[in-house]
């Protein structure tokens, strides 16, 4: 019988009988089951190699000319030749550099599969050369159980290259091209080429929508592989097969968290972890940035999720694939690993941070370090416990022993929640003509030597080892002001990192649209604030977020101190002979006991929002010196009162039992972990700013009010003494008369507006205490002792 050669057909086998067509066909079966087309069983007419897609492997078509019983048979076979070819053409694509280390390891796997097929091949060869009772029905048998091992083999090729190319197709070419080298080079230089570049463009499909441009690797490729377990998980054979592929593909996946989690070292060079790592933040940005994002941003998880949040950071994030629904890449965490994502972030993540410190991490030797472990493995999970576990204790000893963090903690409390604040007033003693200046006026060079000295000669046992990390830097703003900005646009502090309150260059909105005459009131006592300075890895803890907190209750407390120590420096001022004269008083009339332009007003009441109009007095000059002199004592010590009951109730009532409750947390050790002692500690510094009325834009603005005009009240101090002065000069002269109408007047819009923003105050505060923030109560309580003028 002659042969076609070429594209040349065979002969028909009509003529020929049965057991020959049976030899003949067996040949090329041999042949097919290869990849190799034979004589009989051939490709179809209209095969194009640049038309199909090498991953879809061969299709064969059998001689119209064989008996209909040998073609049933050798239809049932021909299965096997396609899933052999597309399995070949999936392990020769995936098996480029880029596409990581578990599509190598997969490819290994395939590749050492088809090697039982292989030499299957090569027994039925010899048989068939051998044994002249080999038959087609006995190929069969053989071959039938590969057939469903091969089927399997193939829809899993079949969804990673759908899963990698959604329009069907796979890229044209499953090797480089083959282009001039020169010109490969010098567009690779110039960024024009490349395998990455042409791994983007063989991503925009059909419709001209571009895809994620990444391939299918790392965690992608196991979370196939195990839909695919859990899919077929009736079939034992589909279930021993995957579970093999897995094992084998995620060795190197293995390989990389033990490294990642026992070291604190990332390396994955073809990001197909879940882990992520910003290489363009490092510790120093702790120490220039005002955010702490070496914490939050250095290693974070590829798919977004951060720990205790429902929310996804998108920011990096890539998009789903069209099919499947997946992540791609590394993004895709397994879901066998979905639940210790987490801890397999923090415990590198804990490592990381102690490497950076300059101590040096070795692998422990524990068994199962030693053991080969599998992803499937129950062993498996145990290490990322043990790892978990290890990597977090190891981290908190190095912060609570060896890097002091609960005497820096308490030399925070010193200094920012003035819990002894001998070395502030010093301070206050030392800068007051310098804090009396403009905000852009003050030294800060002056202002950190005065207080370098007050700490110097205040600061004891270890208070005195921290003392030279405290700095005196300039708000931006006022106090209220950026509080009120903040919680009017952001409602809270979290997204804030200080950059407001660090630079004086830095002005809030408000105060830009005022006038220069408005800024020059910003006098350096409103914008005064410490600094801390911090190293790492302490700078975890002591964050500049935590720093900004701390910052703000200081300045609170500093205001409160400010009017405090002006109140009192009013009263000294009033033991003087001027305010303590005697004065030798007519005969009282009950009429006369107090002049009738003034009657009595108390907080709350309708006089205290409508000052009456000032009368000329008709009593004797005496009395009504006398008078007027007792009011204005009065309203000092109803004002003092006020401001000592503020400052007591956040010091004693608010800072003191809540930091009591953080320290006896740390000192009992019932923080156990790194990410628990960090929420803790923002927890209670939030817990604080609520509690001292700071957010609350209603608080905000009568606490700032009141003391606008207890600092207004303390200023006009001279003033006042000169008015003393003057009645007492000039006597009985008829200008007492109008003299004193003018000094009832002012101390009247002095009263009227303390006593407006007291009530209003009070108000807010019993309205709070009653809904939301209960520990306001004790404040209420202490407010109400405060009475007013009888």
């Amino acid at each position: 019988m002659s042969m076609g050669k070429g594209k040349g057909k065979a002969e028909s086998l009509d003529r020929v009988p049965v057991e020959i067509q049976e030899a003949l066909i067996l040949e090329d079966l041999l042949f097919v089951l290869m990849g190799i087309p034979g004589t009989y069983i051939t490709l179809p007419p209209d095969y194009s190699p640049e038309d199909e897609d090498p991953l879809e492997g061969l299709r064969f078509v059998v001689s119209s000319s064989l008996d209909p019983s040998l073609r049933d048979s050798v239809e049932r076979i021909l299965p096997l030749a396609t899933y052999y070819t597309g399995i070949c053409s999936f392990i020769e694509m995936k098996s480029h550099l880029d596409l990581g280390l578990v599509n190598h390891a997969l490819c290994a796997a395939l590749r050492n599969m088809l090697k039982d097929y292989q030499t299957l091949l090569a027994q039925l060869e010899h048989a068939f050369n051998t044994s002249p009772t080999f038959t087609l029905h006995k190929l069969w048998f053989y071959v039938h159980p590969t057939l469903h091992t091969l089927s399997l083999l193939y829809q899993l090729t079949t969804e990673l290259a759908t899963a990698d190319d959604p329009s069907g197709s796979a890229s044209s070419s499953s090797s480089p091209n083959t282009s001039d080298a020169e010109e490969e080079a010098r567009n690779e230089a110039l960024g024009l080429g490349g395998a990455k570049l042409k791994a983007v463009l063989n991503e925009i499909d059909k419709n001209g929508h571009e895809a994620s441009g990444i391939p299918v690797k790392g965690g992608e490729v196991l979370a196939i592989i195990w839909d695919r377990i859990q899919v077929m998980y009736g079939d034992p054979t589909a279930n021993t097969l995957y579970s093999a592929l897995l094992r084998s593909a995620g060795k190197p996946y293995v390989e990389m968290l033990q490294e990642w989690m026992r070291t604190g070292r990332l390396v994955d060079p073809y990001e197909e972890l879940c882990v992520k790592e910003s290489k363009f933040i490092d510790r120093g940005t702790l120490e220039m940035d005002y955010t702490d994002e070496y914490w939050e941003r250095r290693y974070t998880l590829r798919d977004g999720s951060t720990l205790g949040s429902t929310k996804q950071n998108l920011a990096g994030v890539p998009p789903v694939r069209a099919v499947g629904g997946r992540l791609p890449g590394g993004a895709c965490v397994p879901p066998f690993l979905e639940r210790w994502k987490h801890k397999i972030l923090l415990a590198g993540k804990y490592l990381n941070v102690i490497r950076e410190c300059g101590i040096e991490i070795s692998k422990d030797s524990s068994e199962t370090n030693n053991q080969e472990i599998f992803l499937d493995d129950e062993k498996f999970y145990k290490v990322i416990e043990e790892a978990y576990t290890h990597a977090n204790h190891t981290l908190l000893r190095l912060l609570l022993r060896e890097q002091q963090l609960i005497p820096r903690l308490r030399s925070l409390k010193r200094y920012f929640f003035l819990s002894q604040s001998s070395f502030l007033t010093h301070f206050l003693d030392l800068s007051h003509t310098e804090l009396r200046k403009p905000a852009k006026g003050a030294s800060l060079v002056k202002l950190q030597s005065l207080l370098d000295l007050a700490l110097n000669t205040d600061a004891q046992g270890e208070d005195a080892l921290f003392r030279e990390d405290v700095k005196v830097t300039m708000a931006g703003s006022s106090l209220y002001e950026w509080l009120d900005k903040v919680l009017r646009e952001n409602g809270n502090f979290n997204d804030q990192d200080g950059t407001d309150t660090q630079s004086a260059s830095h002005t809030s909105h408000r105060s830009k649209k005022k006038g220069e005459g408005d800024e020059k009131q910003l006098l350096a006592s409103d914008t005064l604030q410490l600094d801390y300075t911090v190293n790492f890895p302490l700078s975890l803890v002591i964050s500049r977020k935590t720093i900004l907190r701390y910052q703000l209750i200081f300045r609170f407390l500093l205001h409160l101190k400010h009017a405090e120590r002006s109140l009192s420096t009013m009263w000294i001022e009033h033991t003087t002979l001027t305010w303590r004269k005697p004065l030798k008083l007519p005969t009282p009339r009950p009429s006369l006991s107090r002049p009738p332009s003034r009657p009595p007003s108390r907080p709350g009441s309708s006089a205290a929002s409508h000052p009456p109009t000032p009368q000329p007095p008709e009593n004797d000059w005496r009395t009504d010196l006398e008078n007027w002199r007792k009011r204005v004592f009065l309203l000092r010590a109803r004002m003092l009162a006020c401001v000592q009951q503020m400052l007591a109730f956040a010091t004693f009532e608010v800072l003191e039992p809540n930091w009591r409750k953080l320290e006896g947390k740390l000192e009992a050790g019932k923080v156990e972990t790194v990410d628990q002692l960090l929420r803790e500690h923002v927890d209670f510094l939030d817990t604080c700013l609520k509690e001292c009325m700071l957010t609350s834009r209603k608080l905000i603005t009568s606490c700032s009010r009141i003391l606008r005009v207890i600092s207004a009240f303390a200023l006009y101090n001279s003033a006042l003494s000169k008015d003393a002065n003057r009645a007492l000069a000039t006597g009985e002269s008829p200008e007492w008369v109008q003299q004193s109408a003018n000094r009832w007047e002012i101390l009247g819009r002095f009263e009227t507006n303390f006593n407006h923003w007291f009530k209003v105050h009070m108000d807010c505060i019993q309205f709070y205490a009653s809904s939301e923030n209960v520990s306001l109560l004790p404040l209420v309580v202490r407010l109400n002792g405060i009475k007013g003028p009888l």
